[in-house]
């Protein structure tokens, strides 16, 4: 399409506005609707990487934004690439991850006349699960309202934001008289806490035999990890990192003290803390639940959202503020102030915590013949390259792979979060690869691995060498055992899987596959599919009797006779 110097097309200005913003990374899938937009992009610098399905291109713009602290765009077709795009849009949405979703619609012009791909409310099905959904009706509005759209996504609580665009808007034009590209600086972080507040929390912190500091993504988006770092190196305080929080304090600290199974392990020995520190963790299924995993404890709980101090249990005291300017705070108001003492018997404990899961499996032999899924995810791990970013995508499998991941910087570990979605690993690794280069290893179960097997394609035609290891052992392990353990061998129901080569599916499209049949074989197979320069997928043959210790905590007490028992939820609170 050809417009005059003194005019501009809607998908001039939004791949324009894009550059402008520094969003040069958009993940997308083809529409019709779209092409206005697509033909411009490379004019302005913005890299298009199309994916397979809309739901990976979500997924991989969700992944950028958790591994840069920058928001993730992704741009899908109307209609059914929208309803596609929804999964990802929600993922983002209960994880407090920056994400833009750009999505098209029919003319304007064409509302109510039974069009193709419309007749659905795109704006009212995204508005209970992003922070501002907007219909853009004017091309000349564009630049404005995409600057907008990225203040709404970084600012306060951090989230996805969903902009329609539709398709005679964007092939529209508009005099460039009209057009205003926002001057866009950087969004200020919340608030900070009260003297009085940052004095009583210092207090306690120096004060606590057993101080602990909780960190969630509060401290990773605002990649506050080095005020976090210095804190607790200067109190000899470990911080626990819950799901998204990892390596906001690295993996080879004495400091870091892994996830909810260390504080599991310490309060079974009767060494729970006694000062926790929870800095932008939501309290909720990353906390235990319902479970009183700080027992006695004196809780201090910052967070940017009101709405999250005390959700489930009380705290002491509540600060509505960024953790990052409190971490500031703190850092000043403990200078030349003494702690109560020695801490190296509370961090031996929280090291031995940690450690505790190699005595548990120390047996690697299993009654099938097939892989223990603890030994094959070490293997995995200790064959990936340093510095190499980890997908978990699965239940089970990506449980046995958290005991061994290592991460040294925000971002390095990238895992399924409150919505609880199998099928991301893909896109998460397409857009973490896209982001940093760096890297890149899935660890996967048969059952999630499924869900998008054909974006090995997009892998092999954008030269993302992604390695993808499957956890094959037939079954949806977390299902399988759950329903045998509430029900019995009766309760098995379509939850069994077939010995598939997922490998050929790979190597089918284009990349590298393998099937791996014992333990030795891991390592020189991960280097075979490291060295081929594709993407790769191993195929591991994994036991599937094994049962992760943390679906029997989610069950709760199934031979209880006094009550009904209901797996997964509040029943947590019995095991903890």
């Amino acid at each position: 399409m050809h417009t005059s110097s003194d005019q501009r097309t809607g998908g001039s200005l939004l791949a324009d506005s894009l550059h402008r913003l520094g969003l040069t990374t958009v993940f997308a899938l083809h529409g019709g609707h779209l092409d206005a937009f697509l033909v411009e992009c490379a004019d302005h610098g913005v890299t298009l990487l199309d994916t397979r399905h809309e739901a990976s291109a979500g997924h991989a713009a969700d992944a950028y934004a958790r591994v840069t602290g920058e928001p993730g765009v992704s741009v899908t077709t109307s209609g059914p690439g929208f309803l596609n795009t929804v999964t990802a849009i929600g993922n983002a949405y209960l994880d407090r991850v920056p994400m833009i979703a750009i999505v098209g619609a029919p003319p304007l012009r064409e509302t109510e006349t039974n069009p193709l791909q419309g007749g659905i409310d795109q704006i009212t099905v995204a508005a209970p699960m992003t922070k501002w959904s907007y219909r853009v009706t004017h091309p000349w509005r564009i630049p404005e309202i995409l600057a907008l759209a990225v203040a709404k996504a970084k600012g306060g609580v951090p989230g996805p934001v969903l902009l329609e665009i539709p398709i005679d808007v964007l092939f529209d034009t508009a005099p460039v008289t009209e057009v205003r590209f926002p001057a866009v600086g950087t969004v200020a972080s919340g608030g900070h806490a009260a003297p009085a507040q940052v004095e009583q929390i210092a207090q306690a912190l120096c004060e606590a035999q057993r101080p602990l500091i909780v960190a969630g993504g509060g401290v990773s988006f605002p990649r506050a990890q080095e005020e976090l770092r210095a804190l607790a190196e200067a109190l000899q305080i470990p911080v626990l990192t819950p799901n998204k929080s990892e390596g906001v304090i690295p993996s080879s600290s004495p400091l870091h003290a892994g996830g909810l199974s260390t504080l599991l392990a310490c309060v079974a020995a009767g060494q729970a803390p006694d000062v926790v520190l929870v800095l932008g963790q939501r309290q909720g299924m990353f906390t235990g639940g319902r479970a009183s995993l700080f027992p006695g404890a004196r809780v201090f709980q910052v967070d940017q959202d009101a709405a999250e101090i005390g959700r489930i249990a009380d705290v002491e005291l509540g600060v509505v503020a960024d953790s990052r300017a409190v971490l500031v705070q703190l850092a000043e108001a403990l200078v030349g102030r003494p702690t109560a003492g020695e801490r190296a018997a509370w961090l031996e404990q929280v090291q031995t915590g940690r450690a505790a899961h190699a005595a548990q499996f120390a047996d690697s032999t299993t009654q099938s013949g097939r892989m223990h899924p603890y030994h094959a995810a070490k293997a995995v791990v200790d064959a990936a390259p340093n510095g190499s970013t980890f997908v978990l995508d699965g239940a089970e499998n990506a449980s046995w792979a958290s005991y061994h991941v290592t991460s040294e910087n925000a971002g390095d570990v990238l895992r399924l979060g409150y919505l609880g979605c199998l099928g991301i690993g893909p896109g998460f690794a397409i857009g973490a690869h896209s982001a940093t280069g760096r890297p890149t290893v899935v660890i996967t179960g048969d059952g999630a691995a499924g869900f998008n097997l054909q974006e090995f394609d997009t892998m092999v035609r954008h030269g993302l060498p992604i390695v993808t290891v499957v956890f094959n052992n037939t079954v949806w392990g977390m299902s399988v055992h759950g329903q045998e353990a509430v029900y019995g061998e009766r309760g098995v129901v379509v939850s069994e899987l077939a010995d598939t080569d997922y490998h050929e599916v790979c190597a089918a499209l284009g990349g590298y596959g393998e099937r791996v049949r014992t333990l030795e074989e891991i390592p020189a197979a991960m280097r075979r599919a490291l060295d081929s320069g594709l993407p790769a997928c191993l195929n591991l043959e994994i036991d599937p009797d094994v049962v992760h210790p943390t679906t029997l905590r989610m069950l709760g007490d199934v031979d209880a006779e006094d009550e009904i028992v209901i797996p997964y939820y509040q029943n947590f609170r019995k095991q903890a």
